[in-house]
């Protein structure tokens, strides 16, 4: 898992983010734990994934586009994270990110609904290193001094 600082900078960027890139998602898959190999940018053929592959366990399998698939993103929280509560709301406000996830008291805003429930993730992360700790949080046990949640500018 990356330090605090590096979480929540990329944090940042998935909610500034417009669109899905395949360059965030290994990046949060790194984030998140997992050893990443990118796509090379020379002899690149048709059998090589996009994006890039990531191991699990002894296998290595393809990069999915977590910051452009729901599905996906749920999946990594369930895997890395499985306690943890939750929760995605879509906005109608044309002027605002479309998007509210709120994650072990993490909150975060974006574009997708993937990007912002990255972002309050990887958040929760910063704040609790280890999902173990959460449990803690919920019993009204503050772990630690972070503020993980953003006010947007109104």
């Amino acid at each position: 898992m990356d330090k605090p600082e590096k979480l929540l900078a990329l944090a940042d960027r998935c909610e500034t983010s417009a669109r899905p890139d395949r360059e965030l998602d290994a990046a949060i898959y790194e984030a998140v734990g997992y050893q990443v190999r990118r796509k090379p940018r020379t002899l690149v053929s048709n059998r090589v994934p996009a994006g890039g592959i990531y191991q699990q366990g002894s296998l290595w399998k393809a990069l999915g586009p977590v910051s452009g698939n729901i599905d996906i993103a749920v999946s990594i929280l369930r895997q890395k994270a499985p306690d943890w509560r939750w929760s995605l709301q879509c906005l109608t406000d044309e002027d605002n990110p479309s998007f509210h996830a709120l994650v072990a008291d993490c909150s975060a805003s974006g574009m997708l609904g993937a990007l912002a429930l990255c972002a309050a993730m990887l958040r929760a992360f910063a704040r609790n290193p280890t999902p173990d700790r959460v449990v803690d949080d919920i019993a009204g046990n503050p772990t630690q001094g972070f503020r993980c949640s953003r006010k947007l500018d109104p």
